[in-house]
């Protein structure tokens, strides 16, 4: 019978000759012990499986968070027991979330999931990370009330994947991509993944992905909306990155954009001069990791 030892020296012998690349499954969660003293924090990943894109009007029909602990330089310690769970939706599955999940409605008959137990489970956590926050704080927020008043990062946008070389931003991709696979398109196994990565160094830079999303979430931003701007000047402005809010959710109607606290003087010099092309009184408004990627921004 060939042994763990062996099949690594068979996987390494392929690696080097330089026509292989060699995938290795996503094996037991990390466990190492920080040293007596060192500063550490909980963090707590989350995913949710859902029935649809629109958190006003889908359902979560899976939820999966992994609490973990981490130092303040970045380092992932120990990684908890999992919470996850199915629950019913008011109504059926929709055979293409199916075929993307493998979730099906005989699984979720009669299941639920309970409100306060996901309360109670999220207390300790300092900080909430998604992969794609935008999209699983605005289901969870309208599920559990502790939510809203927990700061969130994101490991999808908050970490500069494509600066440091890789060509998309997908956890599958980045899995691939760093050397992995896993079971994907259940909440938990994508849980798992995405704190892997997040404790692994980046490529050029050597430090975890963590320490950079850390500290970017740490960092406010600001939006800035260019309200009531000549509709000519629509392609410049997404081609600058602006993005347009067609929503009736309380914001403008409007063309929008995130920067960083540095950037902010300059992409408000550069709407009065390029785009109003007069002096006009912009608001920007300042976003922090308490409201970043929630309806309220």
């Amino acid at each position: 019978m060939t042994t763990p030892v062996q099949f690594e020296v068979m996987a390494a012998a392929l690696e080097a000759t330089g026509k292989y690349r060699i995938l290795r499954r996503l094996g037991t969660p990390r466990a190492e012990v920080p040293a007596e003293g060192t500063a550490t924090r909980v963090g707590l990943m989350v995913d949710v499986e859902t029935t649809g894109l629109d958190a006003a009007r889908n359902e979560i029909i899976e939820l999966a968070m992994v609490p973990f602990t981490y130092g303040l330089d970045g380092q992932i310690f120990v990684i908890g027991e999992a919470f996850t769970a199915l629950r019913q939706p008011s109504e059926n599955i929709p055979e293409e979330i199916t075929a993307i999940t493998g979730i099906t409605d005989q699984m979720v008959a009669g299941k639920v999931i309970d409100p306060a137990d996901v309360e109670a489970f999220i207390a300790p956590a300092a900080l909430v990370i998604a992969h794609n926050a935008s999209f699983d704080r605005r289901f969870l927020e309208r599920f559990c009330a502790g939510f809203v008043t927990k700061p969130w990062a994101c490991s999808m946008t908050q970490v500069a994947w494509a600066g440091v070389g890789y060509e998309g931003t997908k956890l599958g991709y980045l899995a691939q991509a760093s050397g992995f696979f896993y079971d994907r398109h259940r909440a938990v196994h994508d849980c798992l993944a995405a704190i892997e990565l997040l404790a692994r160094p980046l490529p050029k830079t050597g430090a975890s992905a963590l320490l950079q999303l850390l500290q970017r979430a740490r960092t406010p931003s600001w939006r800035i909306w260019a309200e009531n701007s000549p509709f000519d000047f629509k392609d410049v402005l997404k081609a600058r990155g602006y993005r347009w809010n067609g929503d009736d959710n309380g914001s403008p109607r409007a063309w929008y954009i995130d920067v960083e606290h540095a950037a902010r003087e300059t992409e408000l010099a550069f709407l009065k001069t390029d785009i109003y092309q007069r002096d006009v009184d912009i608001l920007p408004r300042r976003i922090d990791a308490y409201d970043r990627f929630s309806d309220r921004c």
